[in-house]
């Protein structure tokens, strides 16, 4: 068997293959970046198991992350998702999904896409870190601290520097599996 990071000891499928499969991936599709945005920020007080159980309810409850469909988002329909059990029913959570959609499109006809935008924030290529141990692992970073300083400033919401500090761990742009992990080898090659 191999040797995972510890946060996936004792976790359950989902988490397994979350860890196996995607995080730390590096990430240039725009539909991936503002999906793994708004789960992170969905995330915000709650454990990421309960968010990856409910995956599958925001991709159908947001348009597949289609940002320019979200975008169009009215009250009403805001109104039917919170009514919706497969999301997590916050309100503050699900309309800054549809105004982080908004600053999508707006990054989008300025720059052309949100993965260049988000990858110009650090430098075009994923940070690889040397951590022995889980216990090693930041809340957040400087760059995490810049990225969500500059996300506000385009008008994001949910976007702290911990949650974007997970959101770029779980898109590539930064490798934080420990180096006893087989997805940190894979990764590094």
């Amino acid at each position: 068997m191999s040797k995972r990071c510890a946060w996936v000891e004792g976790a359950g499928e989902l988490d397994v293959a979350y860890h196996d499969e995607e995080w730390g991936v590096p990430s240039h599709d725009d539909r991936h970046l503002f999906e793994m945005l708004t789960l992170e920020g969905a995330q915000a007080g709650l454990s990421w198991s309960t968010i990856l159980r409910k995956r599958e309810g925001y991709r159908a409850a947001f348009a597949g992350f289609d940002a320019a469909k979200v975008a169009r988002f009215d009250g009403r329909k805001v109104e039917r998702l919170l009514a919706d059990p497969g999301i997590v029913r916050n309100r503050m959570k699900v309309e800054s999904t549809v105004d982080n959609a908004r600053r999508i499109l707006e990054v989008r006809k300025e720059l052309g896409s949100l993965a260049a935008y988000l990858w110009g924030l650090v430098d075009g290529a994923p940070v690889v870190n040397r951590r022995q141990a889980i216990g090693e692992i930041p809340a957040q970073t400087p760059a995490s601290k810049a990225m969500s300083r500059e996300l506000k400033r385009r008008g994001f919401r949910f976007v702290g520097p911990t949650t974007c500090y997970a959101f770029m761990q779980a898109t590539g742009m930064v490798n934080d599996h420990t180096i006893d992990c087989f997805r940190y080898r894979e990764l590094t090659r």
